[in-house]
């Protein structure tokens, strides 16, 4: 896997943020708690601060609160299986606590963000990519879905896939998607 510097680093501030970040570590293999905490609070902190920006996204005063859970391929598999009837591991799944549609205002809980370790490792191999980037496309991609975005209908993943990347360039990574066929 390639080299990565930490994202953590840099200009975002985590004092401005309206996100209330639970983080839960569900599985071996994760970096330590306080680790992804940090990490999980810089790229969700740099996305919620890039949708309030630069697409108007309304955020409430008081924090909204996420959960992000840190699990392994047999954890997602059986949720995929539970919740949309695919029974295999995937990278990461999202559940808005409520529908949200982009740029409607969020109520106090937005919802929960699962991501799986080994398909994660896995999928940064195939794409040359190091974990720590993939994780972080992940995190946005996840976070995005809870703002109501999606990727079922080609002209609404166009949306989606150009939101990430932005947003991950906000964070000092290359296009996710550069190289892959388009949509």
């Amino acid at each position: 896997m390639k080299a990565s510097r930490p994202i953590t680093d840099g200009p975002f501030r985590p004092d401005m943020t309206h996100l209330d970040i639970q983080i839960a570590v569900e599985a071996d293999g994760w970096a330590d708690e306080d680790a992804l905490e940090a990490l999980a609070s810089r790229v969700l902190g740099a996305a919620e601060t890039f949708l309030q920006t630069q697409e108007g996204q309304p955020f409430p005063a008081q924090p909204t609160e996420l959960s992000l859970v840190f699990a392994d391929d047999e954890t997602i598999r059986e949720i995929n299986s539970e919740w949309r009837g695919k029974d295999k591991p995937t990278n990461v799944l999202s559940f808005p606590a409520f529908p949200l549609t982009p740029g409607k205002m969020p109520g106090p809980m937005l919802g929960d963000i699962v991501i799986a370790r080994e398909t994660v490792e896995r999928e940064a191999v195939e794409l040359d990519k190091s974990f720590d980037d993939h994780l972080t496309h992940l995190m946005v991609h996840g976070f995005l879905h809870l703002f109501g975005y999606d990727h079922i209908e080609n002209d609404d993943a166009e949306e989606m896939e150009a939101l990430e990347t932005r947003i991950l360039a906000e964070l000092g990574l290359s296009d996710p998607y550069a190289g892959q066929d388009p949509i």
